[in-house]
């Protein structure tokens, strides 16, 4: 069957916090079924890992389901970045799939700052934990070099999932290129971190994201009931961004939001990046970087949302009482990294606020630090925000007034499905999109200045 002719695309999308299968038509881009599950960390072991076993039974559960009901003609994968997997001979892997959120002992870490390229050579910045993955790799080899000599491949994430389901092992570009400190942006080849740390020659081949990998392995194929496609795959928020590089033209900017809140600014350049906040280059689908910034908001929404409670429609009437109060949340909740990695989270003026106040604040807060990271890359144009937080009117309306620029929210659970299934070469289909244009907001301006000057 040609691409053009498919009319389902199954998306393996494994995020930080859930995994799901999604099955979409090609014809409206609606996802049509979706079969979901949390992604969990193992504690136990030489450090903790993500429950890569669980997860495979999961996708190949919902393979099985939904080949039958409503049945799709290729898979495309997506998963969050910040991890890679080590194989050995048997393409089985020869360590577990490490969990970006584990600290490495300080020598490990103070080793491993010496040992990386600069930010002007991979415009990535030193990140806590093993959010590079070339911190992570270091630690693996330093800390278990017994297991580590075991390894043959190291095939970035979302590529592990496409080479258990076909046999073929792959690199793809916007996986190399979101912070792992391995790519080199300008020259489009692997840093000088790969020659360091001795594993060039175990570095899988570069494919494209649009690539057919080939279709599922045969006994595969047996067990879900169809033989189909599998396509390379793609970092999530780098899925997020493709449907909006195929659709507009530069300059805009992208919101992507889930566990992390992750800002493109489309069309901006890498000149004045500030690595101790953030701001970072991704490498998109097409291998093009792209300024952009983070911070861990979805967590942090989660996180506020649990201390808050349940709150109704009236939240968005108390963004007027908390801008009059002063009521402010302050950076960081996740702490580490973001736009003030160093700044720990307090509230100011909250001792009486009300439930509806506090969630107010915390949409202001979100805002606050969307905008900050918007400011950081010199993004331009329009914001589209993708995810979860483009069902947030309170948290639209807000940084439509900060930002002074129209917003344009994508609702769905993530853009990330989305954008994965264009990897099969179907069109892309405009879905339903929400305009919230920039309106003053009485007392808004003082707030963000007196939170601004609150932060630094």
């Amino acid at each position: 069957m040609n691409a053009s002719s498919y009319r389902r695309i199954a998306v393996l999308d494994i995020g930080k916090t859930n995994a799901k299968v999604v099955v979409l038509d090609s014809g409206t881009g609606a996802e049509i079924a979706v079969l979901k599950r949390p992604n969990i960390t193992v504690k136990t072991g030489p450090y903790p890992h993500y429950d890569i076993e669980a997860l495979w039974c999961f996708a190949l559960d919902a393979l099985r389901s939904l080949a039958r009901d409503p049945g799709f003609d290729a898979i495309s994968i997506t998963t969050h970045g910040a991890a890679a997997a080590l194989l050995d001979r048997n393409g089985a892997l020869a360590m577990p799939v490490i969990d970006y959120e584990h600290e490495y002992p300080e020598v490990i870490r103070d080793a491993y700052t010496a040992l990386r390229p600069s930010f002007e050579e991979t415009f990535s910045p030193r990140l806590a934990m093993g959010l590079n993955v070339g911190a992570q790799l270091h630690y693996q080899k330093t800390a278990f070099p017994e297991e580590f000599a075991k390894v043959t491949t190291i095939v970035t994430y979302a590529q592990y999932w496409a080479a258990r389901l076909t046999g073929v092992a792959a690199n793809e570009l916007t996986s190399l290129g979101c912070h792992t400190d391995l790519w080199n942006p300008k020259t489009s080849s692997y840093s000088s971190l790969v020659d360091r740390l001795g594993i060039r020659d175990l570095m899988a081949p570069i494919r494209s994201a649009f690539d057919a990998l080939g279709p599922v392995l045969p006994d595969i194929a047996d067990d879900i009931g169809i033989s189909v496609p599998v396509y390379c795959g793609i970092h999530d928020s780098n899925a997020s961004l493709l449907p909006h590089l195929v659709h507009r033209d530069a300059p805009f900017a992208v919101v992507s939001t889930g566990t992390w809140v992750i800002s493109f600014g489309v069309g901006g350049d890498l000149d004045h990046l500030d690595p101790t906040r953030d701001a970072l280059a991704n490498v998109d689908a097409y291998g093009r970087a792209v300024p952009s910034s983070r911070f861990m908001g979805g967590r942090e929404f989660e996180i506020l949302s649990a201390e808050i409670g349940p709150i109704d429609e009236k939240a968005a009437q108390a963004i007027g009482p908390v801008i009059g109060k002063g009521i402010m949340l302050l950076a960081n909740i996740a702490s580490g990294s973001g736009p003030f990695p160093s700044k720990a989270s307090r509230w100011i003026g909250a001792e009486e606020a009300s439930r509806e106040e506090r969630f107010a604040a915390a949409c202001l807060y979100l805002a606050l630090m969307t905008e900050a990271c918007l400011g950081l890359i010199g993004a331009k144009g329009p914001v589209i925000v993708e995810g979860p937080f483009a069902l947030n009117g309170t948290y639209l309306k807000l940084l439509a007034a900060l930002a002074g620029r129209d917003v344009i929210a994508v609702p769905g659970s993530t853009g990330t499905s989305q954008g994965a299934a264009l990897l099969t070469g179907i069109r892309p289909v405009s879905g339903a999109q929400t305009h919230v244009p920039p309106t003053d907001i009485p007392g808004l301006k003082a707030y963000r200045d007196r939170w601004f000057s609150a932060m630094e």
